[in-house]
């Protein structure tokens, strides 16, 4: 049984897969601390995982009887606890996204390098079963040489009451929601395909301007022609089509992917694909969840299988650090209008 602690509460969907380990013990996983700078979060999160709150400090867990961390913290404490866990010797799960800056990438790479701790950053969309059939699909061929490839992106956060007055959209603490919760779709992008040349973004504010970039839209260019669309829209009520592929010789469609197109009524057969010399779609027979929710608490299995050394990371320090790079080549291109380079030096300033 793997012994884990939990540095910050912050971002809520370590309670989604903290409650199956809680609940599943065949996991091989077992909360037994956790530690917030915000208490009462600390001892309520605790409460409802069964484990234990450290009250006094971070570097208290880390040097008491646990064997990982999971880092769920807002972003801008990333690095400061992933250092005292990896000079701790304990292995690391951190939740996306990786750090605020590059600067702040870099300390974690380096700890985690310096140390040798087993990492890996936590992205729901690399471990969906419809997702890795869709990377399934691309990297046998299947459907051909893939010319584009589109996912739009949603949540309904903008929408929300309050919403303007979470630690979400404090730029000390998390930048904005398009550092956030864009961490998702362009992983995934960097997942299927590596890290791409150059991109051309726009952020918009729309819905209030107490709450900054509620709407983007990137174009990632790759060496071989390849045009990739992360378009994510956060104040978006509702939706269907999240992932569209179309190669030399077929296409994918996903629907159902994220929270907005779980929202209202929907099938369970979110993902089909069309292959040249066929008659038809091929349904791929992985249903979609009834909601967004299932997906998040579903990494519990992915998550332990690498705390039990099962499996590999889920992300490793490179990607991630790679991905952090993408979706802040992002910012430069909007500020600046221009089309930027993923290894821009000026990311550093960002």
């Amino acid at each position: 049984m793997v012994k884990a602690g939990i540095l910050g509460f912050a971002h809520g969907h370590v309670m989604a897969y903290g409650g199956r380990w809680r609940d599943m013990p065949e996991l091989g996983v077992k909360i037994t601390a956790g530690w917030d700078h915000d208490r009462s979060r600390a001892e309520e999160s605790c409460a409802a995982l069964g484990g234990a709150a450290v009250m006094d400090s971070a570097e208290a867990l880390v040097q008491s009887d646990v064997d990982a961390v999971v880092i769920s913290s807002e972003t801008l404490y990333h690095p400061e606890l992933c250092e005292l866990a990896a000079a701790a010797g304990k292995a690391i799960i951190c939740y996306k996204p990786l750090a605020l800056t590059l600067s702040a990438a870099d300390r974690i790479a380096a700890a985690v390098e310096k140390y040798g701790v087993p990492f890996t950053l936590g992205y729901q969309m690399r471990v969906d079963p419809q997702n890795i059939k869709i990377k399934e699909l691309i990297t046998s061929g299947q459907i051909g040489d893939i010319y584009a490839y589109r996912r739009r992106h949603g949540l309904a956060t903008h929408l929300w009451t309050g919403f303007e007055n979470t630690w979400h959209n404090d730029p000390a603490l998390n930048r904005d929601i398009f550092a956030d919760d864009s961490a998702h779709p362009i992983d995934m992008l960097n997942w299927l395909f590596g890290v791409p040349e150059t991109v051309m973004a726009e952020l918009s504010t729309m819905n209030s301007p107490k709450i900054p970039n509620d709407t983007g839209v990137a174009l990632f260019k790759y060496k071989n022609g390849l045009i990739a669309e992360i378009s994510s829209y956060f104040a978006c009520s509702a939706a269907e089509i999240t992932t569209e592929v179309y190669g030399s010789r077929g296409a994918v469609q996903q629907y159902f992917g994220d929270g907005p197109s779980t929202r209202l009524p929907h099938g369970t057969e979110g993902l089909k694909y069309f292959i040249e010399g066929n008659a038809d779609w091929t349904l791929s027979g992985i249903p979609s969840p009834a909601g967004h929710g299932e997906r998040i608490a579903a990494q519990a299995v992915p998550f332990a299988e690498f705390l039990s050394g099962k499996r590999p990371p889920i992300c490793s320090i490179t990607e991630a650090r790679d991905s952090l790079k993408m979706a802040l080549a992002c910012y430069l291109s909007a500020q600046t209008g221009e089309r930027v380079k993923i290894d821009d030096k000026r990311l550093y300033t960002i």
